[in-house]
């Protein structure tokens, strides 16, 4: 497997493309924004892209949603406890953004809804669903152990994790989220954040600085 990281729209999201070679099957990750740039990194690969998977749907992380799944036809999953936030511009944080945004998000339905513990597979490799709330209420983190990467959307980053001062923030669930579903993964994992670079789960537990009361979780 392999992934494709695009950093997309006004405040620098990360959309990832996974797919395993070039003409399979693949997944897109959090079209955040600029859909002609994804749209072009599909094409030239010639990807069909079987899943449009959604960490959170905050306007930066499904900004072009709406193209991207037009083009596409690919179901959008995302959790259940956001299933109206993508066309609600005040849930999705979208509205009232003149200065930032054309215009407020408004993005399809999803076609599947998921509350964490499930798998999807993609190009044949099974992608694993973990709940990670507390950036919103219905966070996800999408983990594929056999190639030891997680990505987190806005749940943890290098040195750092998701803002809860958003409607629906709870830094209670986001520390807990973080240490069950997260710190719980060998410290080789990958971590692909939906902002910024990448990290280590090693590296997190020993050195996120938001992370010292449960620094000491280990599988």
């Amino acid at each position: 497997m392999r992934w494709e990281r695009l950093v997309v729209g006004p405040i620098e999201s990360n959309c990832y493309l996974l797919f395993h070679r070039p003409e399979g099957e693949a997944a897109v990750i959090d079209p955040g924004g600029d859909a002609g740039r994804i749209l072009d990194a599909i094409a030239r690969r010639a990807l069909r892209i079987t899943y449009i998977l959604l960490t959170h749907t905050h306007f930066d992380h499904i900004g072009a949603l709406a193209q991207v799944q037009a083009a596409t036809g690919a179901p959008v999953l995302v959790h259940a406890a956001e299933a109206g936030w993508i066309g609600d511009p005040t849930l999705n944080l979208s509205a009232n953004l003149t200065g930032l945004l054309p215009e407020p998000v408004q993005g399809p339905p999803p076609d599947r809804l998921l509350h964490g513990g499930e798998q999807v597979k993609v190009a044949g490799q099974s992608v694993r669903v973990l709940a990670t709330p507390g950036h919103t209420p219905g966070g996800l983190s999408f983990w594929l152990p056999r190639q030891a990467w997680v990505f987190t959307g806005d749940a943890l980053f290098r040195g750092s994790i998701g803002r809860t001062d958003l409607p629906g923030g709870d830094p209670v669930l986001l520390i807990d989220g973080i240490t069950r579903s997260l710190l719980s993964l060998p410290d080789e994992t990958v971590i692909l954040p939906g902002h910024g670079p990448e990290s280590t789960i090693g590296e997190e537990r020993r050195a996120n600085p938001f992370l010292q009361d449960a620094h000491r979780f280990s599988p």
